[in-house]
């Protein structure tokens, strides 16, 4: 008996189609989102997902986002855990804290995620350092700006020490994920990599809130 091709509402494709990239993300990266394999997942044809995404590259920045929204989660998640009646200085340095740590863990914990959450398209005429996909500046990138414009109303920053200190966190925490994901670290043990990227997560953070020379 031929089983019947699925059936689904308008719109409900889409999701479906995203949502099964995730899971073959998961293990296989990037690498595995073929369209054929996508939609054979969700019993559809290829020409099927070509009504809700112009071509491969349409599907697969879909699914980055998705992907850039549980890497920011996640660091959300980190916030939550912040004392509210903390000092407003200590707050500041937990929210950066929470950013750096939670790009590093996600990384160690998701990599099939994590190498679609870093996916970027770079839009004409835009030549802004700040990742985007499908125009929108990446949610885990503007926490991360938003955390360090929190260690300046804090007075924890000079206005002078703000500018580019984005690029130093974003540079140094997305080294050691590379590292620990992909590099000569991938072998260390997770007890390991935690204290690890604990400590380069608060070297980075000293080094930015140094009293300026």
């Amino acid at each position: 008996m031929v089983r019947a091709a699925r059936s689904y509402h308008h719109g409900d494709l889409r999701a479906a189609l995203v949502e099964a990239g995730l899971k073959l993300a998961r293990t296989g990266g990037i690498g595995a989102l073929g369209v054929r394999e996508l939609t054979r997942s969700v019993g559809v044809t290829p020409n099927a997902a070509y009504r809700h995404f112009a071509d491969r590259e349409a599907l697969v920045l879909a699914i980055a986002v998705e992907a850039q929204d549980r890497l920011a989660q996640t660091m959300l998640d980190r916030m939550k855990a912040i004392r509210a009646d903390a000092d407003p200085a200590d707050r500041a340095l937990a929210r950066l804290r929470a950013v750096g740590e939670g790009y590093v863990h996600f990384a160690m914990a998701e990599p099939g995620w994590f190498e679609l959450a870093i996916l970027t398209r770079d839009e004409p005429g835009d030549d802004s350092p700040q990742p985007t996909i499908e125009s929108r500046v990446a949610p885990p990138y503007q926490l991360l700006v938003d955390a360090l414009d929190g260690l300046v109303e804090a007075g924890v920053l000079t206005p002078a020490q703000r500018p580019n200190a984005e690029v130093a966190c974003w540079s140094t925490v997305h080294g050691f994920a590379d590292l620990a994901t992909r590099g000569p670290l991938r072998a260390q043990d997770p007890p390991i990599l935690d204290a690890l990227a604990t400590y380069v997560v608060d070297t980075i953070i000293a080094g930015v809130a140094a009293p300026p020379r």
